[in-house]
């Protein structure tokens, strides 16, 4: 069940007939909170970054740095997951402070990839030499060629090709799924 209180289920994540992909710039401790969580905020909780996804869009993190402030530097991708929330959901962190949340389905990943060592191969490094202004946004759009090449790298397997209606099937006849 997600903080929500609404449970997602396999249905919502395969909604997605042509999924996308995303960046969220996070620190990798933020990451962390999200991933236990179950859930993403980004750009210091706005609205709008989350409600620009759509169930089934995946969602890559890029951790500058370790923790909001003064942590060290990382440079990193450092988890990736499915929107499973039907909408961004407000949580209310005390102190006045409620920002905006949406349930995410994070994939186990078994490690953290430097960007440096992938970033020849990534369209959207390669598009914008200096893509250091995408992530001053906090939030942007790559291909989901560059999040297959992501993924790989984590050790994650996402078919991001895959529509909804492919994923429907059981399991024993999805390719896709049968390699997990």
């Amino acid at each position: 069940m997600s903080q929500s209180g609404k449970t997602t289920t396999k249905r919502q994540i395969l909604r997605s007939a042509s999924p996308r992909a995303w960046v969220g710039v996070v620190s990798s401790s933020h990451v962390e909170r999200g991933v236990e969580g179950g859930f993403a905020q980004l750009c210091h909780g706005r609205h709008r970054p989350l409600s620009t996804m759509s169930v089934g869009d995946w969602l890559v993190y890029y951790s500058p740095k370790t923790e909001l402030d003064g942590g060290a530097p990382l440079r990193s991708f450092t988890a990736i997951g499915r929107v499973v929330g039907e909408a961004p959901y407000p949580f209310d962190m005390g102190g006045g402070f409620v920002p905006f949340r949406r349930a995410i389905a994070y994939e186990q990943a078994l490690r953290h990839v430097p960007v440096a060592s992938i970033a020849h191969r990534l369209a959207f490094v390669r598009q914008h030499p200096s893509w250091g202004m995408l992530a001053r946004r906090g939030h942007f759009e790559i291909d989901v060629a560059d999040l297959a090449i992501i993924a790989h790298a984590m050790g994650v397997f996402v078919d991001p090709l895959v529509t909804s209606r492919e994923h429907e099937r059981p399991a024993e006849t999805c390719g896709p799924c049968q390699a997990r």
